[in-house]
């Protein structure tokens, strides 16, 4: 599985919000020039964290974005749902694969797949 550029640009947009956490808002424009990233797709980006609960939106002229909740709580899982949705890394391609008669491939990728979100899951955004 490749994570697409929503993913790891929206995994270092943030993490500059973990950086900043408790510290007020930061604007996108800040976190464009740092991590190099168009504001305009950072804006996409924290509107699908905005409304998946991830980042608030604070308004005016010190407005930006913040985390909604401590980066202990937020999980990467989350954040790569928020800005990906959701994937099949099991995706089988055999036309006789069917939920109700699996091919032995399919058993192994969901496998695969709920290793990889269990994992994805268990590490918070303040370890990174």
């Amino acid at each position: 599985m490749k994570i697409s550029t929503k993913g790891r640009y929206g995994l270092q947009a943030m993490e500059v919000l973990k950086d900043n956490y408790n510290k007020g808002p930061i604007s996108v424009n800040d976190i464009a020039k740092e991590k190099g990233i168009s504001e305009a797709y950072l804006e996409q980006l924290f509107s699908s964290l905005r409304r998946h609960g991830l980042v608030n939106s604070i308004r005016g002229a010190y407005g930006g974005y913040e985390l909604a909740k401590s980066p202990e709580e937020i999980s990467i899982g989350e954040i790569l749902d928020a800005l990906e949705g959701e994937t099949d890394l099991a995706n089988c391609q055999d036309p006789e694969c069917s939920a109700n008669s699996p091919c032995r491939m399919k058993n192994i990728l969901d496998k695969i797949e709920d290793g990889f979100y269990e994992v994805a899951d268990s590490i918070k955004l303040s370890e990174m």
